[in-house]
């Protein structure tokens, strides 16, 4: 779990053979595992990324190693037996967290440092101590590596590469990102940490507001897709950078919407985007503004949206079930410039009084407000449902969409 001459990260080899744990690997002397490519043995996971060729310990790129030393805080020191042996858990352990965490194998290489030892060595300890289940432990390396990595992708593709374009002549945008790096790395360091306490706080606010143990796992959300329409089209139409810009302007604007309002986006697509409310009014609201906002942008195809209510399995930080499916196939199936939502979601709408049950209601309403020389409560009403034809769904059976629209107050 390392860089190669490039500065990627790549991980350990796969593991050795069940029972060959740190004491049994002394006592063999210390050498490398029979396989360190991990193509036998009991370790060996048959989806873990492809084997690469184990980077050189001194032939490296020189600014790159620094660069890799810099980020790290330490230099390489251990071989992955050697690195598994020191934290004191198994070859095994070692390749199955290394793995997890989205690192490629790289053989008996010495290419581990000590903050490698003392992340085995953590989440080891966390097992031990039975506050996680092993497969627990594995799916926390997982869903870390999965998060940050894109993370670090986008901030040296974007972030990075723009600020180390070369200010000066004669300066090479290699000579300038040490000096950049060693600034910025422990300010970025310090706001990852605050932003992951807010962001765990808010997740746990929510999970423990759950009405029982069930609900914190299978949740009743609303969840709702956001798609371009015609984005096949213009990605024939529009250059690479121009349609980079569209994207990159799409998902900004989806991602400040669905915060403001109270959503959390689930992830983007490129064309399309995945939030998910608590309740179907905030669901709603966010909707229809995606699809305000981005009407008034001319460099901005059309919008359509599609949301349902119900039952979601949630697995590191993604949302999965029939519901999240039906919300997929209303998005496509939807107008233009248009919400559709299931009968669910329609239900909680008028359950909440944020929809009238019908027109009639409210006129009645108003008529009998006027009458008496008050205010009508049907005012209240932020939206308005207009039942579709029932039809076929992919997969789902027959449903009944509903239009969503924002009702005109007075």
């Amino acid at each position: 779990m390392t860089a190669d001459g490039g500065g990627t990260s790549r991980s350990v080899g796969a593991a050795e053979t069940a029972g060959a744990d740190g004491a049994g690997q002394a006592a063999r002397g210390g050498g490398a595992p029979e396989d360190a490519a991990g193509r036998t043995g009991g370790g060996a996971r048959a989806d873990g990324p492809a084997e690469l060729d184990p980077p050189a310990d001194e032939g490296g790129d020189p600014l790159a190693l620094r660069l890799e030393a810099l980020i790290l805080g330490a230099e390489r020191r251990y071989t992955p037996f050697q690195a598994a042996r020191a934290a004191g858990v198994s070859m095994d352990l070692a390749a199955r967290f290394w793995r997890a965490m989205g690192f490629a194998d790289i053989g008996q290489a010495k290419a581990l440092t000590e903050a490698d030892v003392l992340a085995l060595r953590r989440l080891a300890g966390l097992v031990e101590a039975g506050l996680l289940s092993e497969p627990m432990a594995v799916q926390v390396a997982r869903s870390t590596g999965q998060t940050t990595a894109r993370l670090a992708d986008w901030q040296i593709d974007s972030f990075l590469e723009g600020l180390t374009e070369p200010q000066e002549p004669g300066l090479t945008r290699a000579e300038i990102t040490y000096p950049l790096v060693e600034l910025l790395l422990p300010e970025l360091e310090e706001f990852l940490i605050y932003v992951w306490r807010r962001q765990l706080a808010a997740a746990t606010g929510r999970v423990v507001q759950a009405q029982d143990d069930a609900e914190m796992v299978d949740r009743r959300l609303a969840v709702g897709f956001a798609d371009l329409v015609g984005f096949t089209r213009l990605t024939r139409r529009l250059e690479e950078e121009e349609l980079g810009e569209l994207v990159e302007a799409f998902e900004t604007t989806a991602a400040d919407l669905v915060a403001a309002h109270g959503g959390r986006l689930i992830k983007t697509l490129g064309d399309e985007v995945l939030y998910a409310a608590d309740d179907a009014g905030t669901a709603a609201e966010i909707g229809l503004r995606l699809i305000e906002t981005l009407s008034h942008d001319e460099t901005m195809p059309e919008l359509r949206v599609g949301m349902a209510f119900g039952t979601v399995t949630t697995r590191m930080g993604d949302v999965f079930g029939t519901t999240v499916n039906l919300a997929s196939r209303l998005t496509s199936i939807a107008p233009k410039d248009a919400v559709l939502v299931d009968g669910a979601l329609a239900q909680e709408l008028l359950r909440s009084g944020d929809a009238p049950k019908s027109e009639a209601e409210v006129a009645a309403a108003l008529a009998a407000a006027e009458a008496e020389g008050t205010v009508a409560e049907a005012t209240k009403y932020r939206f308005a449902l207009q039942p579709m034809w029932q039809r076929p769904v992919r997969g789902l059976g027959v449903v009944e969409p509903w239009l969503l629209t924002r009702r005109e107050q007075g």
